[in-house]
């Protein structure tokens, strides 16, 4: 026997790792998305003008929900890939763009610093494209999973400027209050 392992073990070992991952990825995605309102269900964000490339609202959990899957597999698969060369970098790169990725959404829609999204929106795509780069060092089909999440954020990067280019105060608009009525 001149195998390390067999391939049945290697898929299960890779299965591990993306049963952590792909949750782990989805569930802190969600939970970004989930600390402000966001969408139309945020005032502030439904008061500013908006590029005629804006996709409708439901799109934005759907795309997100995908790219979330793709990017918890991706990380998976290199994971899984030990003792490859570059390894722990690629996993660095992967984890400082999430970080930018979740901070996004709390710092645009919580905050309203539409600038200050764009910053950190162009940092999230050269880190992006870094760690995709390194991916394809080391397998080149988890680099081929996180190309729709780089042109998803370059698609958001757009829509951020042109947010900004349409609402040049947008920081100091005052989001539309909820009034509750009661009735005694």
């Amino acid at each position: 026997m001149t195998e390390i392992a067999s391939r049945a073990q290697l898929r299960l070992s890779f299965l591990r790792w993306a049963v952590v991952t792909v949750p782990l990825v989805l569930f802190l995605g969600f939970l970004s998305g989930r600390l402000v309102p966001s969408g139309s269900e945020n005032g502030w964000y439904a008061a500013l003008a908006k590029p005629s490339m804006t996709p409708p609202d439901w799109m934005f959990p759907v795309a997100w929900t995908i790219l979330y899957l793709l990017e918890g597999v991706a990380l998976a698969i290199i994971l899984h890939a030990r003792r490859a060369r570059g390894r722990g970098l690629a996993i660095a790169l992967f984890v400082a763009q999430f970080v930018l990725s979740l901070a996004w959404t709390p710092v645009f829609f919580g905050a309203h610093r539409v600038v200050l999204a764009l910053a950190i929106i162009a940092a999230m795509i050269v880190l992006a494209i870094a760690a995709t780069l390194m991916f394809g060092r080391i397998r080149r089909t988890a680099a081929w999973l996180m190309v729709p999440y780089l042109a998803w954020i370059c698609f958001a990067g757009m829509l951020t400027f042109g947010i900004h280019r349409l609402n040049p105060n947008a920081e100091t608009l005052v989001s539309p209050s909820s009034t509750t009525q009661i009735e005694l």
